[in-house]
């Protein structure tokens, strides 16, 4: 405990860029980090060099009763990995029709890494409403969503006043504080970016809990297969990622010791 969910409105907005280097900078602020990839791309694994050969995966074979534990991948930044797996459409498809099926083989491994106080669990799911945001959005201590500062982010906004944004409306009720956003990609360079983010920022207050500066040191670092903190610290976007994971963890639980150490059963 906690989960925090990472979702976007739609595909290509550094969503999983975003989750794999602020679960590195969560994890360097001394918290135990476990990542888990809810999108059949199965690209988050990538940002940990995990290599493309490798398929496996937790999602991908949660039907046929593979524990979570055992689909674990350590990696070299201490962040603890479940890939999704490599599927194709078909396998895709198929996992997602299982889920309105049989919701609980995504909420039951969810509720039992939630049961270790001292964990931090980060779900990259998939671009859009989903089946996955709708079962996990219930149990997750923030729904971080993110956006980009361009003509598409700033039309969303009216979207997230009403409560309509990705069918999230019931994070509106008691405790409204669950959702909120990031902006990803401010190009300083670019006039429109820059006042666009401005305008949002004035607009969400406080819902927003940072920004990201468009910087090649990211595609770098991805293309490194290494977090941006490792390859380029000294960066403008590692300046703003170090500002949003200590804006992250002010929100949520103190970590706790550990219930048990490793993964193993």
């Amino acid at each position: 405990m906690p989960l925090l969910c990472i979702a976007s409105p739609k595909g290509g907005v550094g969503k999983t860029t975003l989750t794999a280097n602020l679960a590195d900078a969560l994890r360097r602020q001394g918290r135990r980090v476990l990542a888990i990839d809810l999108d059949p791309q199965n690209a988050l694994r990538l940002h940990f060099g995990v290599p493309l050969a490798e398929r496996e995966g937790f999602l991908a074979r949660a039907a046929g009763g593979l524990h979570w534990r055992d689909a674990i991948r350590p990696t070299a930044s201490g962040v603890a990995l479940l890939p999704y797996g490599t599927v194709g459409m078909a396998d895709a498809l198929a996992m997602a029709a299982a889920l309105e099926h049989r919701p609980e083989l995504l909420t039951a491994p969810l509720r039992d890494m939630l049961a270790d106080p001292a964990l931090l669990v980060l779900a990259d799911l998939p671009p859009g409403p989903s089946r996955s945001l709708e079962l996990l959005a219930p149990l997750a201590a923030m729904v971080l969503v993110v956006l980009l500062t361009d003509a598409s982010g700033a039309a969303l906004v009216p979207e997230i006043d009403s409560g309509r944004f990705l069918g999230l409306g019931a994070l509106y009720g008691p405790d409204p504080d669950r959702l909120r956003l990031v902006l990803n990609q401010v190009d300083h360079r670019s006039r429109l970016s820059c006042r666009v983010a401005e305008a949002m920022a004035r607009h969400l207050g406080p819902r927003l809990l940072g920004a990201l500066a468009r910087e090649d040191a990211v595609a770098e670092a991805l293309a490194a297969q290494r977090p941006l903190l490792e390859a380029a610290p000294a960066s403008r976007a590692a300046l703003d990622l170090r500002e949003l994971a200590t804006a992250v963890s002010a929100v949520l639980p103190v970590p706790a010791e550990p219930l048990v150490a490793g993964w193993t059963r």
